[in-house]
């Protein structure tokens, strides 16, 4: 839609394009955005007894009976009328009043600042793009300069307010996740991290980042007349940056942004003790996102090629390759290799996958544009190289995140599979959700592997809400759990197995509703669980119960992120023994990419792939052999 939208858009943002560069006005703020902000409606508060009841109903197909029994009791002692969930639940409901969105600021918090794992792996997603087809350094640059003209076309619209507006079911979505992720970045602290967005400042950003042989860089991206620079011209800086940063014997500083959060934060208020370090680093900060011009990755299979290019993106190989060309704080980083690799890391903190992929979607196309804009022949400045110095305690810094990233390398295995034999076009010719029918084969694919199922996360958008994020949904249920044990059955007739399909299929579908339109249990329990700690009362039974951390243990960690672009994301599990699911239903077949650990011996990121496509397979084969009566 962005890309399409991108030629007629051009001619109305020339007349502002002074804007990307000046102060923004106020009456620019109160503009579009804003107007439409305000006319989404608040997050509600789900009612407590319903919350409750879908909890129950979520948990059976998870634990045993004698533990339902033991959390039964629990939850009607927390429903007790006057009881703790009564009270906590008209505090929450005082705050919805109060707050823009009640939840916003505690998930943020909760999912990400207060997260002390790295992000690398295990918060920030990567998005592989389809491979390009150069494998020298000015097929690299060329590349680069056209994406950074294509993102700061994108930046354009944003700044211009002339983005489109998303719908979803004809209501329209909240657009703020787009003005979170340009010159945008987070900030390590002891305890809990910050993010800082310089694009609403009184000086907005007209820099970004491009790093090299570990090596950073300035690269002022505006005329001094507020216009972009041309491909032309990028392509003549980038050349510069290459040519000065030929050397790979520098400290690869950017790598102590992969660190544990509590030691990434020791090491960068010793870091920027030193003034030039300091100055270095807010640059990088401010900047409106960065380009890694990336070593070429050793040469691997055509059928292995794409799974090598996601853990390119994920975390760039380890501290012999790309892992130091990075700075994992950042929102947004582009990835574009020698070798033809090409595709972003984004720091979780600011935005979910959708609007990402939609600035993909936006500069893929641009991409493809043939440049009209012949550049004029001044002379530009040389980017400014940022300047580091290493002391002997930043060096032994350095030293450990290069070890600790190298464990994580070694740890993460993922499998990136392009599966051919259907796409979302199969589903929907059933009159199936594509998106549940994948979940529920992949409900199946899991139980074949165990026999049996386990807590399930696939993320649902908030967007339909002011301030919008995202809630959980529960993609085991009893349903999907009786569809899978009937797959084994031989004995029970197509006919029936078709009949549980569907209405595992449905259940999915009805959850997925359920939550979009705020009515899922999650990010309520989370909001119960939040105001308890912010009454100074003690914790509810009913969140130290077992059950609940079960229901919280997401083995199956997973997302759909559609995509036009012929791409996929990845990310990491989010639980030791999981696995981490993210997939992209095009018309004619489907990219997924599984991740997990390789310490975990339970768990096997090839396997879980190849049980899935057999399950989806199964399932097509399912429907097309049994005639159609009514069911």
């Amino acid at each position: 839609m962005l890309g399409l939208l991108a030629r007629t858009m051009a001619k109305a943002s020339q007349v502002k394009v002074s804007t990307l560069v000046r102060p923004v006005s106020v009456t620019k703020i109160a503009g579009r955005y804003l107007a439409h902000q305000e006319g989404l409606p608040k997050l509600p508060v789900p009612p407590l007894k319903q919350t409750c009841e879908r909890y129950l109903a979520a948990l059976e197909p998870v634990i045993s009976e004698e533990e339902m029994g033991h959390t039964r009791q629990l939850m009607a002692e927390f429903l007790r009328s006057g009881g703790v969930g009564e009270r906590l639940q008209k505090g929450l409901e005082r705050r919805a009043r109060k707050t823009e969105n009640w939840l916003s600021d505690w998930w943020l918090q909760t999912a990400y600042l207060d997260f002390r794992m790295p992000v690398v792996v295990y918060s920030s997603p990567g998005v592989i793009l389809p491979r390009l087809e150069f494998h020298d350094r000015q097929g690299q640059i060329r590349f680069a300069a056209k994406l950074i003209a294509g993102v700061l076309d994108f930046k354009t619209m944003i700044d211009n307010e002339t983005l489109p507006v998303e719908y979803l079911g004809g209501k329209p979505l909240c657009m703020n996740q787009y003005y979170q992720v340009l010159s945008s970045c987070r900030i390590p602290e002891p305890k809990r991290d910050t993010v800082i967005n310089h694009a609403r400042g009184k000086r907005p950003s007209t820099h970004i980042t491009v790093v090299h042989n570990f090596q950073f860089f300035v690269l002022d991206v505006y005329n001094s007349d507020g216009t972009p620079l041309t491909v032309d011209q990028l392509y003549m800086q980038l050349e510069k940056i290459w040519n000065s940063s030929l050397q790979t014997n520098k400290e690869p500083i950017g790598i102590l942004t992969s660190q544990h959060r509590n030691t990434w934060g020791k090491a960068y208020n010793n870091l920027i003790k030193d003034k030039v370090n300091k100055e270095s680093v807010r640059a990088i900060q401010k900047s409106i996102f960065t380009v890694c011009l990336d070593a070429p990755m050793p040469r691997v299979s055509d059928e292995l090629y794409r799974s090598r290019a996601a853990v390119q993106m994920l975390h760039g190989g380890g501290s012999r390759w790309n892992s130091g060309n990075r700075w994992f704080d950042k929102t947004l980083q582009f990835i574009i290799g020698e070798d033809g690799s090409c595709g972003l890391i984004y720091e979780h903190a600011p935005a979910e996958g959708p609007p990402i992929v939609s600035l993909v979607d936006h500069v893929v196309e641009y991409t493809k544009q043939t440049e009209m804009v012949r550049s004029p022949m001044f002379p530009l400045p040389m980017p400014k190289k940022l300047r580091f110095n290493i002391t002997p305690e930043i060096k032994k810094d350095i030293e450990k995140a290069k070890q600790n990233m190298n464990i994580m390398v070694h740890d993460l295995d993922v499998k990136v599979i392009v599966f051919p034999h259907f796409g979302k076009n199969f589903p929907k010719s059933h009159k199936m959700s594509p998106d549940a029918f994948i979940q529920v084969a992949l409900q199946l694919a899991y139980f074949r592997m165990y026999q049996t199922c386990c807590s399930t996360y696939e993320s649902a958008s908030l967007r339909m809400f002011r301030l919008g994020r995202t809630d959980t949904i529960r993609s085991t249920s009893i349903d999907s759990l009786r569809f899978s044990h009937a797959m084994g059955n031989p004995a029970m007739q197509n006919m029936e197995k078709v009949a549980l399909l569907e209405k595992a299929v449905k259940a999915h579908r009805a959850y997925t509703d359920m939550a979009i339109h705020g009515q899922a249990i999650d990010r309520h329990l989370l909001g119960l669980k939040m105001q308890a700690i912010e009454d100074l009362t003690s914790m509810p039974e009913i969140f130290m119960d077992t059950a609940y951390a079960v229901a919280m243990h997401y083995n199956l960690s997973t997302s759909q992120v559609p995509a036009k672009t012929d791409c996929v994301m990845c990310f990491g599990p989010v639980v030791p023994d999981g696995y981490g699911v993210c997939y992209n239903p095009m018309e004619e077949h489907i990219n997924f990419a599984v991740s997990a650990f390789n310490s975990c011996e339970e768990t096997d990121a090839t396997k879980l792939a190849f049980a899935l496509e057999g399950a989806l397979v199964e399932m097509r084969d399912l429907l097309e052999q049994t005639p159609k009566a009514k069911l």
